[in-house]
C-alpha cells in the first residue's frame, strides 16, 4: 500500500504522470466550456444564470473530496508517520482552498438572481465557509513553527477534528430548511437533472480533477525540494 510512500519514488512516478494530467485536464475543460456555453440550454426557471453551475458544482465537489484527501492523510502521518502523507496534506491546503473560494465566489453570484441575494447565513453557505477558514487555518498552523515536522503535526490534528464539518455540509440541505437546493446528481435513482445539462457538467468536473491533480503534483515536487534544502541547512548547522 505504502510502495510510493517514499518521496523519491513518487517524484519518478509524478514526472510520468504529470503531462498526462496537463493533457487531460486541457481537453476535458475545452470540451465542457464548449457543451456548457453552445451545447447546454438556459433553465426555464434561471435562464443564463444556470450556466455559472458547471464552475460552481465542480468546484464544491473538489473543495469536499481535497479536503477528505487531506485528512485521510493527515490518519496516515499521525499512525504511520509517512512524511510523503505529510507533504501531501500540506500541498493540498491551498488548492483545497482556492476551490473553496471559487465556490463561495460562484454561489454568491448565482444566489443574486436566483434568491434575490448575495448571501444568507444558510446552512449549505455557512459550513462550506467554515471549510474555508479550516483550509486557512491548517495553511497557517503547517507553517507556524520552524520545525515542519511540528508544523505537520498539529496541522494534521486540525485537519482530522475538520472532518466533522464535512457530513455537515453535505447532508445540510437534508437536515435543515434551507434556501439550497437539494441534492439533484447524488439522489437514489436516477439524478433530476437532464443528460443535456449533466453531461458538460461532468466534463468540467473530470477536467477541474485532473487540473488539481496536475497542480498538486507540482506543489509536491516543490515541497519535496524546500524539505532537502531544510534538512541540508540542519546538517550544515
Amino acid at each position: 500500500m505504502f510502495r510510493f510512500s517514499n518521496p523519491k519514488k513518487f517524484q519518478e512516478l509524478s514526472d510520468n504522470v504529470y503531462p498526462w494530467m496537463n493533457f487531460l485536464a486541457f481537453i476535458f475543460i475545452l470540451i465542457g466550456l464548449y457543451y456548457s456555453f453552445f451545447n447546454s440550454p438556459p433553465d426555464y426557471l434561471q435562464g443564463e444564470t444556470v450556466r455559472i453551475m458547471y464552475i460552481h458544482v465542480p468546484s464544491a465537489w473538489l473543495s469536499l473530496m481535497i479536503y477528505s484527501s487531506m485528512g485521510i492523510c493527515s490518519i496516515i502521518s499521525l499512525i504511520w508517520k509517512h512524511t510523503l502523507a505529510d507533504i501531501i496534506s500540506r500541498s493540498c491546503a491551498p488548492i483545497g482552498a482556492s476551490f473553496t473560494l471559487v465556490t463561495l465566489i460562484t454561489g454568491s453570484i448565482w444566489g443574486k438572481p436566483t434568491w434575490g441575494t448575495w448571501w444568507v447565513w444558510d446552512a449549505r453557505l455557512t459550513s462550506e465557509l467554515i471549510l474555508l477558514f479550516i483550509y486557512l487555518g491548517h495553511i497557517i498552523l503547517s507553517n507556524a513553527f520552524d520545525d515542519f515536522r511540528k508544523g505537520d503535526k498539529n496541522a494534521a490534528i486540525l485537519a482530522i477534528v475538520g472532518l466533522i464539518n464535512l457530513p455537515i455540509i453535505k447532508w445540510s440541505v437534508d437536515w435543515w430548511n434551507t434556501l439550497h437546493q437539494p441534492a439533484s446528481l447524488t439522489k437514489f435513482g436516477a439524478p433530476s437533472i437532464d443528460s443535456v445539462m449533466l453531461f458538460p457538467l461532468i466534463f468540467m468536473a473530470l477536467g477541474l480533477t485532473f487540473l488539481f491533480v496536475s497542480i498538486l503534483l507540482d506543489r509536491i515536487k516543490g515541497e519535496i525540494y524546500l524539505r532537502k534544502i531544510e534538512l541540508f541547512k540542519q546538517e550544515i548547522d
